[in-house]
């Protein structure tokens, strides 16, 4: 591919990716060169899963190494498989496993803040549509825009949410009963080898909260992008999801422990 040609790439979260030969380029922040940082540190872990960190280019825009595979934006038939889970869980432990040393180290430069108590350095939205995936093989994960340090819980419980998913019906992302969704997030954190469950759905309502809340304070300080996401539904779909968790979080503490 012609590396001076730019392609506009779809899928994931992101706007304003484009691909030119085998890289991509994306919009810088002030966190992107700590980010880098940790993409190199997970590569000389010997996690290839993740982009290789090239520089900058002339627009100031970031450039990563262009990795296989496409973005899950749902959770097809195929990528709810089993197999897709148990890969999910062990690519999240190893990217944990491969910071436990420098997370109290780099404790600034990211976008987000610091969650305590600080075990690992988070991928903060480890979920289908940041990974990539070649039928249901996953190949890569992506956007690490939202890292920083953090306890383990804070990824795995994101991750089983969008994974399981722990979602209401109401959900267009919903699938499974109560019941199969347990299993399913047990079937995850066996995968991982997290022997404590017992906050996990507790970590669940507090991200989801979270995300709620954080819509409506963007869109109270005018942010456009806020209030697009919230004509879009997702604060209504967040909003439904933590009253069905709340309303059935004993089901599904009993169904993941």
């Amino acid at each position: 591919m012609d590396q001076t040609r730019e392609e506009h790439l779809t899928g994931g979260t992101m706007t304003g990716v484009a691909r030119a030969g085998d890289t991509v380029r994306r919009t810088a922040g002030h966190w992107t060169l700590r980010v880098h940082q940790l993409l190199a540190h997970l590569r000389e872990q010997g996690i290839t899963e993740v982009p290789e960190p090239l520089g900058f280019d002339a627009q100031g825009r970031e450039e990563l190494s262009f990795l296989p595979g496409a973005a899950a934006i749902s959770l097809t038939d195929d990528l709810r498989a089993e197999s897709v889970l148990i890969q999910a869980a062990r690519l999240l432990r190893r990217i944990h496993d491969a910071t436990g040393t420098i997370a109290r180290e780099w404790m600034d430069g990211w976008q987000s803040p610091p969650q305590e108590p600080v075990e690992v350095i988070c991928h903060g939205d480890f979920a289908p549509y940041n990974c990539l995936f070649s039928g249901t093989s996953l190949t890569g994960v992506i956007d690490f825009d939202n890292a920083g340090p953090g306890p383990r819980l804070w990824d795995i419980s994101y991750a089983v949410y969008r994974f399981a998913p722990i979602t209401a019906p109401s959900n267009p992302e919903n699938f499974g009963s109560i019941h199969e969704q347990g299993c399913r997030t047990r079937l995850f954190c066996d995968a991982y080898g997290l022997e404590d469950r017992s906050g996990v759905v507790d970590s669940i309502v507090e991200r989801v909260a979270g995300m709620a809340n954080s819509l409506r304070l963007g869109a109270a300080r005018g942010d456009t992008r806020f209030q697009a996401n919230i004509d879009a539904g997702h604060l209504t779909i967040y909003e439904a999801d933590l009253a069905w968790l709340q309303e059935h979080q004993n089901e599904y503490r009993r169904g993941i422990s």
